[in-house]
């Protein structure tokens, strides 16, 4: 039906113009209903319309007009139409199956994507509820111990397990495009709060936007919880009030995460050397993991100040 529709249009225009024309032009508007037809509804309903274009302008513009009389300028003429509509058709018939394919190509990635993500995402689900169960675990083998240092272990032990399938859950929800690091940070601290009973100690976040790959993400997220629960148990000990500040931002070379608290403060004769806690031993070990360094300033009652520095261009 297209192709008869642009052959009709086409022969009505060429009457039409028939007496504003001088001789030599019979195709002139054949040629573009054969190229738009088979652009726009595909090879036969190109073939049709060059047919009939070619059959009308033999009868009405060739030769001695309104007649199928043959002559040697008329076969030349047709030829020529013939070749010249044929390469139109072969040209955008080409063109037209290379694009149908490529269109199919980008719908069988597309959906190669959405299933790949909704594969990872399920895998990031089922290592989350693992981590969870895992640390649930633990505590319930909590209650067969006795030994009160063994049950500060496993309590400690839970409690890491625990953020990091919280943390792990987190990093992989969905996302609209970069994450909202001030926003991550500061649901992470308050988390690490409600979770340590920590209701008199407050905790302020300020962070630049920042495109953390997972690899550096990830770790740095566990050293922030680390230090934020480190400052709790020994610089609020007893349930006592306090401020602890964390701060993200750009600095010479790189990114820096610090973590100050008005607690109690560093004891004397504190060294990173000789760390006095199983958490500061994590800290210094994931901060060598992703390049960065590590520090802890303070001293007795005048609160801590602590701070990872990574060297390495962070797209900010």
């Amino acid at each position: 039906m297209f192709g008869l529709a642009t052959f009709a249009v086409a022969l009505v225009a060429r009457l039409a113009l028939d007496a504003l024309l001088p001789a030599g032009f019979p195709f002139l508007t054949f040629f573009p209903a054969v190229i738009v037809t088979t652009f726009l509804a595909g090879l036969w309903p190109g073939i049709l319309t060059a047919l009939l274009g070619g059959v009308a302008s033999w009868y009405f513009f060739l030769g001695d007009g309104w007649s199928f009389a043959m002559t040697p300028g008329s076969a030349l003429a047709l030829g020529f139409y013939g070749l010249v509509v044929a390469v139109d058709i072969t040209v955008i018939h080409i063109m037209n199956v290379a694009l149908e394919r490529l269109a199919e190509e980008r719908n069988r990635s597309a959906r190669l994507t959405h299933q790949t993500q909704v594969m990872f995402s399920e895998l990031q689900h089922r290592v989350s509820n693992n981590l969870q169960l895992a640390s649930s675990l633990i505590a319930i083998q909590k209650s067969k111990v006795k030994d009160p240092d063994a049950r500060r272990a496993l309590d400690e032990a839970a409690g890491r397990l625990s953020t990091l399938g919280r943390l792990h859950r987190r990093l992989h929800a969905p996302q609209g495009g970069p994450m909202d690091m001030e926003s991550f940070l500061y649901e992470l601290c308050h988390d690490i709060l409600q979770t340590s009973g920590a209701e008199r100690v407050d905790c302020t976040v300020s962070a630049v936007r920042s495109d953390l790959p997972p690899d550096t993400l990830i770790p740095m997220a566990l050293i922030l919880a680390e230090l934020v629960s480190n400052a709790l148990e020994h610089g609020f000990p007893d349930g006592k009030a306090g401020q602890i500040g964390v701060e993200l931002r750009t600095g010479e070379g790189g990114l820096i995460l610090t973590v100050r608290d008005d607690g109690a403060g560093l004891p004397d004769g504190f060294t990173l050397a000789r760390p006095s806690s199983l958490g500061l031993q994590i800290v210094t070990s994931l901060a060598a993991q992703i390049g960065g360094s590590f520090d802890m300033t303070g001293s007795p009652g005048q609160g801590t100040t602590a701070r990872l520095v990574l060297p390495q261009p962070i797209g900010v």
